[in-house]
């Protein structure tokens, strides 16, 4: 049976989601299907102290979605 995990982060902290993903990954031990996701924008809240944003513009991160498609048997 197939099962869904969600990830949620914003652009500013992406590498920390992506560690987190692939932290994840690595101890689950699940055989990944599909990975997909979606960027959205985010209410205004300043701006980054470390100014990482994927496209570096002066607005608030965007929120970052990643869902993992995984096989449950």
């Amino acid at each position: 049976m197939q099962q869904i995990k969600i990830f949620k982060g914003l652009e500013s902290q992406v590498r920390m989601l992506e560690d987190e993903i692939n932290t994840w990954l690595k101890s689950s031990g699940k055989n990944v299907v599909q990975i997909f996701g979606n960027m959205s924008p985010q209410s205004d809240q300043g701006t980054s102290a470390t100014g990482e944003y994927l496209n570096k513009s002066p607005n608030s991160p965007s929120d970052v979605l990643l869902v993992v498609v995984y096989d449950e048997p």
